[in-house]
């Protein structure tokens, strides 16, 4: 099995970690209540898809 020979410098190894980053999630706003939700999913808040309630969400007391 190879061994490197000599290390890499932080230079290097700084440009082949430029890409590890996460990248942020796509969110978009419910037409209902305007709650930030993930695509093609139903609202967590109000229960909505496409215009129809398809969850029955508890009222907040």
């Amino acid at each position: 099995m190879a061994n490197p020979k000599r290390r890499h410098s932080k230079q290097r190894t700084a440009k082949r970690r430029s890409h590890d980053f996460l990248t942020p999630v796509g969110v978009s706003e419910c037409p209902n209540c305007h709650e930030r939700k993930l695509p093609h999913h139903a609202c967590a808040k109000c229960g909505t898809y496409k215009g129809r309630d398809v969850l029955a969400v508890k009222e907040a007391s």
